[in-house]
């Protein structure tokens, strides 16, 4: 039987989720299909196509599917479904809206967060806020998957030739409408994206402190701007910059913690970062504990000394 992975895409495009999530279903066994249910989103299902080891594209059409709609995208899918043994998703705010509504329809258990495929029935997903790994094996006929993303490389972009066939679209389902959306335009890198991210914490004393000292470092770094939980709490920083088990869920290149003590529901969300620097005058911080390399300084002098000397 054969995977299908559930795209997400702006119709033009496919986002970066998904080719960690073709990735997962390489492991699942079989040929690899790509959902990509939208609306004018010929040039996304061409991309689905170009993606390395997916077999097949399929593009269903539809006014209805152009912003994501859970309730028409769930029923796309389970219309596809009975061809399927695996069905997965990014574990984006996306898949996570529309995986449960499936498997609640297909009578079936939902893995949720898989970081690592065992086998085609066997799977790794970390539990209390990821200080332990259970190990899941589902005999469910067919497997509803979310898919961390960190926990899988990315699939090339490019390489693949598969064939774009279209499938009939469901119709509307009736029980829900887009009515808009206000996007928050930024210059910088998306968080669950960036390759850089400079992180800052409670320490950080208030809004303007947090800019003012933070910025110039992303700025030199080309980096993406995070924030704990603490310090999105006390309007520090805006809700969609918060790193952790309730926020995103990142692993870059290299992550910097400013004023960060570390708490388990931060760590959750940054500690498969490749390179951990941590900058904090307490030296008991158990930021320290996963930091690849740590500074006991006071960051309001040491982040302005490190921008001077980049």
């Amino acid at each position: 039987m054969a995977s299908l992975v559930i795209a997400e895409h702006d119709n033009q495009s496919i986002k970066g989720a998904t080719l960690n999530t073709v990735t997962a279903a390489l492991a699942c066994g079989g040929e690899v299909h790509v959902l990509v249910a939208g609306h004018n989103a010929a040039e996304a299902a061409k991309a689905a196509s170009q993606i390395a080891g997916v077999a097949k594209a399929l593009h269903a059409d539809g006014e209805h599917f152009a912003h994501g709609l859970a309730e028409n995208v769930t029923a796309q899918v389970l219309a596809l479904a009975p061809a399927y043994s695996h069905i997965l998703f990014p574990a984006t705010a996306s898949g996570k809206n529309i995986a449960p509504r499936v498997a609640a329809k297909l009578d079936v258990g939902q893995i949720s967060d898989v970081i690592k495929v065992d086998s085609a029935d066997t799977f790794e997903r970390p539990i209390y806020a990821g200080n332990a790994i259970a190990t899941v094996q589902s005999s469910d006929a067919i497997k509803v998957l979310t898919v961390r993303t960190t926990g899988f490389d990315a699939a090339a972009a490019s390489g693949g030739s598969a064939a774009v066939e279209a499938v009939s679209g469901v119709a509307d389902s009736g029980l829900s409408t887009f009515m808009g959306s206000e996007i928050a335009k930024n210059d910088r890198p998306e968080l669950t994206a960036a390759k850089i991210i400079v992180s800052g914490g409670r320490a950080m004393g208030s809004s303007e402190k947090f800019h003012e000292v933070l910025e110039p470092l992303a700025d030199k770094l080309g980096a993406a701007l995070g924030a704990s939980r603490a310090a999105v709490d006390a309007g520090y920083a805006p809700n969609d910059w918060q790193v952790g088990q309730t926020g995103k869920i990142v692993a870059p290149q290299l992550y910097i913690a400013c004023g960060i003590s570390g708490a388990i529901q931060h760590l959750a969300g940054m500690k498969d970062s490749k390179v951990i620097v941590a900058i904090n005058k307490d030296a008991e911080a158990p930021i320290f504990s996963v930091a690849d390399y740590g500074l006991e300084a006071d960051l309001f002098t040491a982040v302005p000394e490190l921008v001077k000397s980049l």
